[in-house]
């Protein structure tokens, strides 16, 4: 493919889309912020902006954004200041605008113009785990059985091919002991704390729409020498839909109630396999069809969130049967040292990661994204710039549609968004690209790295 048809397969997008560090606190200076009066006083004389708008972000739970090279050296004294009056004295010349927001956590940017400048989020604490878990890697020959005896653990997830194991415990200060236990232990070759990976938002229906049918079919016999795409996301809706000959056997991970979509809905997982099929017909050549297959792996079940335990154990379900093109249309804050070394030890067998940039304006790394073997995408708008709520930090390898539109298996459409279908959609056309140049995949990853790669990216 030349420029002109990689410009042709983008724009064909996103006419869709148009349709539709912290410092440590000083001792000598304070922020004390009484959300419950209105009221704030503050003794600073020593923090500069990212040190201030830290300390602003613990104090009141604001989602706080700031002009990535704004640059202010602090030095107020004031009591009993009302919240507009405190950060025109906190902020000095800096510009600012609070909103509101219906889930109670409100936003923050602080420009020195434009508020569409303020793209970098500061973080008031690191990524949340979830409490009482620890996920364990194990050395060859260990018991885990054993070990969780001895630290007084529930094993609730195994992946004994990874020597990995996922640890509940009773109460806060148990986790904390085996913590202690376990980072000394002779057995043990690696403790991580393990991590929510949310559920993207379900599509919205539409009333009426126009969009062409997807043109795409799959090739009889393809189930032969298939190229296989693992997309690891929810259950999908494969009775009825017309591109079930696309679909391999779906596979679930994780808790008893990984049982299929259940009901009528349109899932996400359906959304995203439409999303990338998309693609792929983008690039699919000649009239007998097409050797790509989809293999869903189901890691949410009936759940709005899972972990990332259980997403590091759909990629391993999925290469395992030979997926060699791997979409994460989801994305987590926390870094998840397990799953990058699975990553980092497939991509060198030549596996090819497509993960979500993440659906917030910023420039902060989200995961499995940010890992370097993985393309990370984000959404464009019609312009073919990074669309505003999307992330655009320097670890973004690539730009896709952030919106798409798609139909359940009785017909009606609906419109999905996000990185998440910028993600699909780039999967899509590296399957397509696979499939036209017999499966080499580094040739695939280095077009879709040089050619998909967005406009512009603020650091």
């Amino acid at each position: 493919m030349n420029r002109s048809d990689w410009m042709r397969l983008f724009r064909g997008g996103l006419a869709l889309a148009w349709l539709a560090t912290a410092m440590p606190p000083a001792t000598a200076d304070s922020l004390h912020w009484r959300k419950d009066q209105n009221r704030v006083d503050a003794d600073i004389a020593t923090w500069d902006l990212q040190q201030l708008l830290t300390e602003l972000a613990a104090a009141t739970d604001w989602q706080i954004f700031v002009q990535p090279d704004a640059t202010r050296r602090v030095n107020t004294k004031f009591s009993d200041r009302t919240t507009g009056d405190a950060l025109r004295l906190l902020l000095g010349d800096l510009n600012f605008a609070l909103v509101p927001q219906s889930n109670g956590l409100s936003r923050l940017y602080v420009f020195r113009t434009s508020v569409q400048d303020a793209t970098r989020q500061i973080h008031a604490r690191r990524p949340k785990p979830i409490p009482r878990e620890l996920i364990v890697t194990l050395k060859p020959g260990a018991n885990i059985d054993e070990i969780a005896r001895l630290v007084g653990a529930k094993i609730v997830g195994r992946i004994d091919r990874l020597n990995l194991y996922r640890l509940q415990f009773a109460s806060d200060q148990a986790t904390e002991a085996a913590r202690k236990f376990l980072e000394g232990h002779d057995q043990v070759a690696g403790l991580d704390a393990n991590y929510p990976v949310n559920r993207r938002p379900g599509p919205e229906e539409l009333a009426f729409s126009s969009f062409p049918a997807l043109n795409v079919k799959a090739r009889a016999g393809g189930h032969d020498s298939p190229i296989i795409v693992g997309l690891i996301d929810t259950a999908i809706h494969a009775q009825g839909s017309p591109y079930a000959d696309f679909l391999l056997p779906a596979v679930s991970v994780g808790p008893s109630d990984n049982a299929g979509p259940g009901g009528e809905a349109l899932m996400h997982g359906d959304s995203m396999t439409q999303t990338l099929l998309r693609g792929l017909a983008g690039v699919q050549e000649g009239p007998e069809g097409s050797r790509v297959r989809i293999l869903p792996v189901d890691i949410y079940g009936s759940r709005t969130v899972t972990s990332s335990f259980e997403l590091a154990w759909g990629v391993h379900e999925a290469l395992s049967r030979d997926a060699t093109i791997i979409n994460l249309s989801l994305s987590s804050d926390g870094t998840m040292p397990y799953l990058e070394q699975l990553i980092h030890h497939a991509h060198q067998q030549g596996v090819l990661f497509f993960a979500a940039a993440g659906n917030s304006p910023t420039t902060e790394p989200s995961y499995p994204a940010a890992y370097a073997p993985v393309i990370a995408v984000t959404a464009g708008n019609s312009t073919g710039d990074i669309a505003s709520y999307a992330n655009r930090g320097a670890f973004v390898d690539a730009i896709g549609p952030g919106s798409m539109i798609v139909n359940d298996t009785q017909g009606a459409a609906y419109l999905v968004s996000g990185t998440s279908v910028a993600t699909a959609y780039a999967a899509g056309i590296a399957a397509g690209l696979a499939e036209r140049n017999g499966n080499r995949l580094t040739a695939v990853e280095d077009s879709i790295r040089r050619n998909l790669a967005p406009k512009t990216v603020r650091k």
